[in-house]
């Protein structure tokens, strides 16, 4: 660690990379936390949990009771041990006594992306729910014709505020907190839809997978999914760089003259339309195909093409999605067990082998990426595994529940990772009592010679101190 300080000290390393190589170190150090703990309001096990992500700051959870309840994870309610240990206890519940209440247990739960004064709950007593975080009241309710599993919001839409639900039914709706009606409903699956997903790189392409071991991308702007993954279509490891695809320069022939340049420019070659002019190349990923195989001509209708196709990402029911931060890669996790990792681009399996010997088959599960998406964080059954994302070698185990793992999330902010299972106490997962942002900005400071009298390790040290002093934390 103290080299990577010299090397910024020195100007050897510049500050991005400082910082990533300071969240790489924390990351590779979590471990249960002693001093600090989540007390759970819920009787049953916890289905479904998110931090917000404007303050990264408090976190919603959706238990098998019918409760739902929010915590403030960076302001403690009390302590305990000598003020050891800090205890963060609910700060709003809502169960089955409250007149709007979910009647059975709450699978789903998640804040509305831009505000936490809204957040959204799906139940298997067949509805969703928009509240208003500050008046415990429900603003807008959906009706859904089966047990709901998982709802999702995008997070980069500007321009819709659309929840996908996935349910026992076969179809995929979309409902409208601004008109609070049904806009979309999406057909193919052949079986309940148990995880729904938004692209982080558009608001209009939605990953959805059901029980049949089917994955299939929507573009919600028109009908039918526009593709479906085979498991049976492999690429070995990540996409090469887009210019190994097309260089940009060649060797001149040789009846070339000696004062012309040695070498010239590439374009990529375009396919020529019916009437000669050349038209701009598609990219695979949203490419219809207009006829099916075997089709003499006759186009069909993208939601027909979609329904005929049979193909399986997983031997069992898709119980898990998870995108990368940059829109790239899709993890999925099925009830065969077998976590997977796909090329978007090409919607190619890459053929990573993830360690990973048995998952939860029964239930909608929760992954969860770093933000730089070099680790995912998989449940197995009472433990949660964070796998390396392109080798699939196991980094880290995380034990502490005595009962299976159902969700799990990495919290970018404060970079903790929060996993619950069928326990009362919610175990938070830290690495260093500070705040990444803190210890990041105290050694820009130093090195800037802001603190030019005291010894580096000196002050970071009595900063942090009284870090941990001012959150309710003693030595």
């Amino acid at each position: 660690m103290w080299k990577v300080v010299g090397d910024r000290e020195t100007g050897k390393l510049p500050p991005y990379q400082f910082i990533n190589r300071v969240k790489s170190n924390r990351i590779s150090s979590l471990e249960l936390s002693n001093y600090k703990e989540i007390v759970s309001a819920h009787k049953g096990a916890v289905n479904s949990l998110q931090v917000d992500l404007i303050e990264g700051r408090y976190l919603l959870a959706g238990a098998s009771d019918g409760s739902i309840a929010v915590y403030d994870v960076q302001s403690a309610t009390k302590h305990e041990g000598n003020g050891m240990v800090a205890k963060h206890e609910r700060i709003l519940v809502v169960d089955k006594r409250h007149e709007q209440g979910h009647k059975y247990a709450v699978s789903s739960a998640t804040w509305y992306p831009v505000d936490t004064g809204l957040f959204i709950s799906g139940s298997y007593d067949q509805s969703v729910n928009v509240w208003d975080t500050n008046t415990t009241r429900v603003v807008v309710d959906f009706k859904l014709p089966g047990k709901v599993y998982r709802t999702a919001m995008s997070s980069v839409a500007g321009s819709h505020m659309l929840i996908a639900t996935g349910t026992e039914d076969v179809q995929v709706r979309l409902c409208d907190i601004a008109s609070g009606a049904f806009t979309h409903t999406l057909s193919g699956h052949r079986d309940g839809v148990m995880a729904v997903e938004w692209s982080t790189s558009s608001e209009w392409v939605l990953v959805t997978g059901g029980c049949d071991g089917a994955i299939r991308f929507w573009d919600i702007r028109r009908a039918g999914c526009f593709q479906v993954l085979d498991q049976s279509r492999s690429q070995l490891g990540r996409r090469p760089p887009l210019l190994e695809h097309f260089p940009t320069k060649v060797s001149t022939p040789k009846s070339f003259s000696a004062g012309q340049s040695s070498t010239i420019k590439v374009r990529a070659p375009q396919k020529k339309t019916a009437n000669g002019t050349g038209a701009k190349r598609v990219p695979s990923l949203y490419r219809v195909p207009s006829q099916t195989k075997g089709s003499t001509g006759k186009r069909l209708h993208p939601g027909l093409l979609s329904s005929n196709d049979r193909a399986t990402a997983h031997y069992g029911a898709v119980t898990g999605l998870k995108v990368t931060e940059n829109g790239m890669y899709l993890l999925s996790a099925g009830s065969d067990s077998r976590l997977r990792l796909w090329d978007i681009e090409s919607g190619c399996n890459t053929l990573v082998n993830y360690e990973v010997k048995r998952i939860e088959p029964r239930k909608a599960l929760q992954l969860a990426t770093t933000q730089d998406s070099s680790l995912v964080f998989v449940p197995c059954m009472a433990t949660i595994k964070a796998f390396d994302v392109w080798s699939g070698r196991t980094s880290e185990t995380f034990r502490g529940h005595y009962e299976n793992v159902n969700c799990c999330w990495f919290n970018s902010q404060d970079q903790e990772n929060l996993e619950i299972g069928k326990i009362v106490l919610i175990f938070v997962i830290l690495s260093l009592s500070a705040d990444l942002n803190l210890v990041v900005a105290m050694i820009d400071k130093f090195l800037c010679g802001l603190h030019p009298k005291y010894d580096l390790m000196k002050w970071m040290e009595e900063e942090i101190v009284s870090k941990i002093r001012t959150a309710g934390v003693t030595d």
